[in-house]
């Protein structure tokens, strides 16, 4: 350990390496948290997807003669800011596919375990330059970023040859990919791949976990507050969405090619110049839903298939056989997504006036209103005792919060945990964040952060913090002992815990003990986190699904909502 940590400080100054497509140079950077560390930005890991290539998968980087510099990081992808903090809040280029590697030291003897980040956004939004290394880069391991493409450009689909969907999964994957035949050039153990993501970069890695595309591409899995079975990443009746949309750009054809045609055509800024309501479904809440997420694609002679079933059932036969798993959300999920972006006051008058406000969405698609009514009342006397709901109140902030903490998160990665311990074929661990300090940065986005007068909040995107701070932080601090000891160890073995330092024994999940470490200022260990909660809403949908298992429970609108009528309106486009 001495030795390494001397050779990084005392690293030749070799910026030197050789990928598939030719030689790079990088840079050596100064680490304020450590030592310093190899920096190569902006490598096409994927052909620039534009022309007849926009929707379709991506095909090989080409390569290139001399030396590429690999100091200035690539154009992120054409998004729109959910948060408005760039300006404007359309950004990026179609020419994007590119990752970022950060190596202790590239010239190594032994192999440093690789982190490839997978950053969330709802699938329309962010990019890789948002979360910097140097935190991660204190420790012995390769990080890498990589960008994916997002929104129409990534998930549109016509179920059609040319635009089978799915096109930013199958980024991701051609980004892996090349992680695994190059890292190793770089320092790194092609053998020890580690994923890591949060929100859709969460959904991202589960749906990795059952993709045919991505066997044996890497050797653990850690998901941060998003699933596979949640309802709001997956896309139904993908073909009419995508015609809604041909036709609110002008693409108003009959014919698949000249619909195609026409997409191709367009000023890449039509796409990002339309108005957020094409990305989002309508929902009550105003919550955000994604419109155009991860789809099941048809076949198309041998082209490569990303995913293609019912996700309920194929995962009731277990994710890629030996993957290891730490999968977890963070105690208050739910508080951000009812007020952020939203006008907080009407939420509450909503909440208050209308039992249909606590009815979850699927089953709000799938039931008659009588009996929509009725769960509603029942749900709202279960989180605020039918209590009249304000914006001033404690009790309905706790009460909203855990419902959309439910709905929208929460129940989906419980019940994907229980039904991944079911095949018994994964070592998996589960925890819930609840730890509190100068690095939980995203109630900041929300109105109601000064109403929790009681205790902090830790909402959707605070874990996040403790990986890539957003502040100058305390290194040596015991909080982020325990964050290191944890996370990144799971990147180096397979039990996150492995000694006795941190004083607890974070046991793998499994069905009968249902164990689950808080990671909170302190760790505790205990079994079935929100164990009341999650009882009542898996009583209350086997009572209106009583033969659908609970791994399909939640999401259950997917498979229904094609026999209802689609009362989407046409997107507004500038």
């Amino acid at each position: 350990m001495i030795l390494g940590y001397a050779n990084r400080y005392c690293m030749p100054n070799r910026n030197v390496v050789k990928v598939t497509e030719g030689i790079l140079e990088g840079e050596i950077v100064n680490n304020k948290y450590g030592a310093p560390f190899h920096s190569f930005k902006g490598i096409p890991f994927a052909a620039a997807p534009i022309g007849d290539l926009r929707f379709q998968a991506p095909e090989p980087a080409l390569t290139w003669d001399g030396v590429r510099d690999a100091k200035v990081e690539g154009s992120v992808c054409f998004h729109y800011d959910l948060l408005k903090v760039r300006h404007p809040p359309h950004q990026g280029s179609e020419d994007c596919l590119f990752p970022n590697v950060y190596s202790p030291n590239v010239t190594t003897e032994v192999p440093y375990p690789v982190m490839v980040w997978i950053h969330g956004g709802g699938f329309i939004s962010g990019s890789s330059d948002e979360y910097k290394p140097e935190f991660i880069l204190r420790k012995d391991v390769i990080l890498v970023t990589i960008n994916y493409r997002l929104g129409v450009l990534g998930f549109l689909s016509l179920e059609a040859e040319d635009i089978p969907g799915n096109a930013g999964m199958k980024d991701q994957v051609a980004a892996l990919r090349w992680v695994k035949n190059n890292i190793k050039n770089f320092g790194g153990d092609p053998d020890n791949i580690t994923i890591f993501g949060e929100s859709a970069g969460g959904v991202s890695l589960s749906y990795h976990l059952i993709s045919p595309m991505t066997k044996g591409l890497f050797k653990k899995a850690l998901i941060q507050s998003g699933t596979s079975n949640m309802w709001w990443p997956n896309t139904f009746r993908p073909r009419d969405r995508a015609i809604l949309l041909a036709k609110g750009l002008g693409c108003d054809y009959v014919d698949d090619k000249e619909i195609i045609d026409c997409l191709r055509s367009l000023p890449v800024e039509r796409f990002v110049n339309i108005r957020p309501n094409v990305y989002f479904a309508e929902v009550i809440k105003e919550g955000p839903a994604v419109y155009f997420g991860i789809v099941s694609e048809k076949s198309f002679g041998d082209k490569e298939v990303y995913f293609k079933g019912n996700v309920y059932e194929i995962l009731r036969n277990g994710i890629h056989e030996g993957v290891q798993v730490i999968n977890g959300y963070t105690q208050d999920e739910g508080t951000l997504f009812f007020s952020t972006g939203s006008n907080l006051s009407m939420i509450f008058e909503q909440a208050n006036k209308f039992f249909e406000f606590f009815v979850p969405k699927p089953l709000a698609l799938n039931l008659p209103v009588t009996q929509q009514l009725n769960i509603g009342e029942r749900i709202k006397h279960y989180l605020v005792q039918n209590k009249i709901i304000t914006n001033t109140t404690i009790n309905s902030v706790e009460g909203l919060g855990k419902y959309t903490n439910f709905e929208l998160i929460v129940y989906g990665s419980l019940a994907w945990e229980k039904a991944i311990a079911k095949t018994n074929r994964n070592i998996i661990y589960l925890y819930k964040f609840t730890c509190v300090s100068e690095l939980n940065k995203a109630i900041e986005a929300s109105p109601v952060k000064n109403l929790f007068g009681y205790r902090p909040v830790v909402v959707h995107a605070d874990d996040l913090g403790y990986l890539f701070p957003f502040v100058d932080v305390h290194a040596n601090s015991e909080t982020f002992k325990l964050i290191d000891q944890l996370l990144l160890q799971f990147s180096a073995d397979i039990d996150p815990t492995p000694n006795e330092k941190l004083g607890i024994q974070w046991s793998p999940y499994t069905l009968k003990n249902q164990n689950y470490l808080e990671i909170g200022n302190k760790l505790i260990t205990g079994h079935a986190p929100d164990n009341d909660d999650m009882g009542y809403w898996e009583s209350l949908f086997r009572e209106y699904y009583p033969n659908i298992a609970p791994i399909a429970l939640f999401a259950f609108v997917i498979d229904r909502i094609a026999r209802i009528e689609d009362k989407t309106k046409s997107p507004q486009v500038e």
